[in-house]
């Protein structure tokens, strides 16, 4: 097992408990890939990578009850409003407040077209689609206009993909957007009730915390892979340090762009091909704790869409914490400004959205995940045309050689770990 995210995880979790033998190599000195939390002096564990899923994510849930953990609701519960940072204007109510009558017309009209839309798209096959070419090259704008949307609902749909820390809606295959809201239900846009509507209230990282805890010393940490070699009965692993390992079978559980810098042979060119096609969105995520939720008694719930800002918006991961995501078309700002000054300058963009209580946290934690070496993004992105040059052998295996991660699902979100690294578990139970 190459990877000790999430989807690393839960397949040899799954493995060693069927008795196969398991070996998972990490590079990092901890568990969790793009989940990771610290705690603070008062207890709180705060989420420095993924922390929120939503009402269908089944097999992330159920893992969390195998490990004895709780869900819990998240912002989406809350009573307060959202907070609109546009143009210099602020804004403050929680269903698109800033546009007029008309346009939030148009806008309810694209949301149900595009709602029948994702309903023909087959979220696991989206490639069997008759037109799936020509909705992979063109971008989720470019069908919001050539559908009459007004320059406001293209501008709504941008604050949505800004605050997601995802490509912007020109840079973003509409197939893609179809086949991901495909496997939420086909309802409509992104909606944070159906995506982000439940949380680990132990924290999300310790989920993977709890599953390295059960597997023990069968992970190796400080694993640096270099290579793999396969074989038709044999799979060779050489570290960077130039130890070499030898198994029956290999589960590559990295995300996409670290995938691309380990060095594979024996495997097929056309799923190579695959794999290197697909894309991260570079982002980075910032949190901010205070005493409590002062926003609230503003009737604020935390959430904000920021239109020119670094940040892109933000969301209340719990009490007294503010999370941020700065989005691919930002991070360039974002790594521009020295270090020492990043975190004041989110915090300033805090008081523009949430007032003067905002500018003195008790502390600020920042994670650039698009820089971070192990991982070199945050979320799956889809460019026009990526979603056909990846094609179905997206997150398919070639036994001995086996695929899993959230970038192997449709979105690249925590179920999508587990999800497909459960999968690959059982898929390799069956075949030996």
């Amino acid at each position: 097992m190459v990877g000790a995210g999430l989807a690393g995880l839960a397949a040899a979790r799954d493995l060693s408990l069927a008795g196969v033998d398991v070996l998972v190599l990490e590079a990092r000195d901890r568990p969790g890939g793009r989940v990771e939390q610290v705690a603070i002096d008062d207890g709180r564990r705060i989420q420095l990578g993924g922390e929120i899923v939503g009402t269908f994510h089944t097999a992330y849930k159920d893992l969390v009850a195998e490990l004895g953990l709780t869900i819990g609701p998240t912002f989406t519960e809350s009573e307060g409003q959202a907070t609109w940072v546009l143009s210099g204007n602020r804004f403050v109510g929680a269903d698109l407040p800033w546009m007029t009558a008309e346009d939030r017309r148009c806008y309810d009209r694209i949301e149900q077209e595009f709602a029948g839309l994702a309903g023909t798209v087959d979220h696991d096959d989206p490639w069997s689609h008759p037109d799936a070419v020509a909705l992979d090259r063109i971008s989720l704008g470019q069908w919001l206009r050539d559908r009459g949307a007004t320059v406001d609902v293209v501008r709504a749909l941008e604050l949505a993909h800004l605050a997601l820390a995802v490509e912007s809606v020109e840079h973003s295959s509409l197939l893609a957007v179809l086949r991901k809201e495909s496997a939420a239900g086909a309802a409509g846009f992104y909606d944070y009730d159906a995506w982000e509507n439940e949380r680990v209230v132990e924290g999300s990282a310790t989920v993977a915390l709890r599953m390295a805890d059960q597997l023990g010393d069968r992970i190796r940490y400080g694993a640096v892979v270099s290579g793999v070699r396969v074989e038709r009965a044999r799979v060779d692993v050489e570290l960077a340090s130039g130890e070499r390992l030898s198994a029956s079978d290999v589960v590559m559980a990295v995300p996409a762009g670290p995938l691309r810098d380990i060095r594979i042979t024996g495997v097929s060119d056309e799923k190579l091909s695959s794999l290197w096609q697909q894309k991260h969105a570079m982002a980075a995520k910032f949190v901010a704790v205070y005493r409590d939720s002062f926003w609230e008694r503003a009737k604020l719930d935390g959430t904000s869409f920021m239109e020119h800002n670094i940040l892109g918006g933000t969301w209340a991961q719990g009490n007294g914490v503010l999370s941020g995501l700065v989005p691919p078309g930002r991070i360039g700002a974002y790594l521009a400004t020295p270090a020492h000054l990043r975190e004041q300058d989110l915090v300033d963009e805090l008081v523009t959205a949430f007032g003067p209580e905002a500018a003195q946290p008790l502390g600020a934690f920042t994670r650039s995940w698009a820089t971070d070496p192990y991982t070199q993004g945050y979320v799956t992105a889809w460019r026009p045309g990526d979603l056909t040059a990846v094609g179905p052998l997206h997150g398919k295996h070639e036994p001995p050689f086996y695929v899993c991660g959230s970038d192997q699902w449709v979105a690249g979100y925590m179920e999508g770990a587990v999800r497909t690294g459960r999968s690959t578990a059982q898929t390799l139970l069956h075949a030996n």
